[in-house]
């Protein structure tokens, strides 16, 4: 690539910066330790998520002169591995030197992970972002094992958008008549705009629809080299209509016509690289037996899965099923759902052993809603020995002990925005 072209490509860029660092995230408290340590730190989600924002939290907190470059322009269209000197000449020049490097959407260029790699074993510290889990994955563990650290970032937790939106109502300790009803306002209001820090400020009917066709063709269908479209639409499609619900690859393949499921897979595993949606696997002590068995579909912004797919009225529970599988992700890293002549939504496994079970519905008001929630959650907490449940709904609050077997069962009943905002409901 062209000295000059890369140089300009620099100044414009130092220029562009943006230094929207008002709006703070929950995951700001895990940077400090990232801070003490020679390691490479990485932040990776999905597009739009807010990555170079906290990316520019981080050069405020860290208080040195650095090296910013974001590589997700396209006059680097070009740019290859050869240019990275170049670059790094060009920043001394115009800046002198540094110890900090600051690389913005770095994957998009072909062998990246060898620059970085010079660049840590000269003592210099590198914070990159990434779009796509597995190639940040692929390349790390080929030319960085041992050397990083990694971050997912996800859209807003109801709690930061309420920090963002109305602060005031976090610093309540009790939930009065009147704050109540503001913060179930918020909730509706995230319910329907999601967590896109975009969406927080703006007003654009069609900013869901273009970053979904930019996540689909810049991170799937380019990257993967996809040549027949129709297909992997369709799947998406499908899929955001049918978020809480069981789905098998067979049936996924008959749905959009492919030749085996073994197709579906790949397409699915692409959407979740790309941090799109996820699927979830049934809990069996056999691995084998979790891969094979139906998976449930979550999406990563229900606002999103909202503009993608067909929605109707009565799959409000659903998306607040998917709402609660956010906020597991951010608390955990290991979320099953329990299965057998019952079902429970979500079983968390940690230090190999389910902690911890969970039932979402809209309303337990009618008295077999109650009954099948409570005997789910009841076979979940009786397989796996556990003696505390909860059951999420939109407005219910109560406390249920159940004696089964000459065991008492609690369970827990909590509006979903109420242990949302309450970090220690999950202990």
């Amino acid at each position: 690539m062209n000295k000059q072209d890369i140089k300009k490509i620099i100044l414009d860029q130092s220029v562009t910066i943006r230094r929207d660092i008002d709006t703070r995230r929950d995951i700001e408290s895990e940077l400090p330790r990232h801070f003490i340590h020679g390691l490479v730190t990485i932040i990776t989600g999905m597009r739009r998520v807010g990555k170079s924002t906290l990316l520019q939290h981080i050069r405020a907190h860290y208080k040195q002169s650095d090296f910013w470059v974001d590589f997700d322009d396209d006059r680097f269209v070009n740019f290859q591995l050869s240019d990275f000197q170049t670059l790094l000449e060009l920043l001394i020049e115009l800046y002198g030197p540094q110890n900090t490097f600051f690389f913005d959407e770095i994957q998009n260029i072909v062998g990246w992970e060898r620059f970085v790699r010079r660049l840590h074993d000269h003592g210099y510290k590198v914070f990159i972002t990434g779009s796509n889990a597995n190639m940040l994955s692929r390349e790390l563990g080929t030319h960085l094992t041992g050397r990083y650290s990694c971050l997912v970032l996800y859209p807003f937790s109801f709690h930061e958008f309420l920090r963002a939106k109305q602060p005031e109502l976090l610093t309540t300790q009790h939930f009065n008549t009147v704050t109540r009803a503001q913060i179930k306002k918020q909730f509706n209001d995230y319910f329907s705009k999601g967590g896109l820090p975009f969406q927080l400020t703006q007003i654009d009917p069609d900013y869901l629809s273009v970053l979904y066709e930019n996540i689909l063709y810049r991170d799937i269908i380019a990257r993967y080299k996809i040549t027949t479209e129709r297909p992997i639409r369709v799947l998406t499609h499908y899929l955001a209509s049918n978020v809480g619900k069981e789905v098998s690859y067979n049936k996924l393949k008959d749905t959009i016509q492919v030749a085996n499921h073994s197709t579906v897979s790949e397409y699915c595993q692409y959407f979740e690289n790309s941090y799109l949606c996820y699927l979830v696997n049934v809990y069996d002590d056999s691995l084998k037996k979790q891969t094979r068995y139906h998976k449930k579909i979550y999406f990563n912004d229900v606002a999103m899965a909202n503009k993608i797919g067909f929605r109707h009225s009565e799959d409000r529970g659903r998306l607040l099923e998917n709402i609660v599988y956010l906020e597991l992700r951010r608390r955990y890293s290991e979320i099953y759902f329990h299965k057998n002549e019952k079902e429970c939504d979500f079983l968390i496994k940690e230090a190999h052993q389910i902690i911890a079970a969970y039932q979402v519905t809209l309303s337990i008001d009618n008295e077999d809603t109650k009954k099948r929630e409570c005997n789910g959650l009841i076979e979940a907490m009786q397989h796996h020995s556990i003696m505390q449940g909860y059951i999420l709904t939109e407005d219910t609050e109560d406390e249920l002990i159940l004696q089964v077997a000459k065991k008492k069962y609690k369970i827990k009943i909590m509006p979903v925005w109420q242990w949302l905002l309450d970090g220690r409901a999950h202990q």
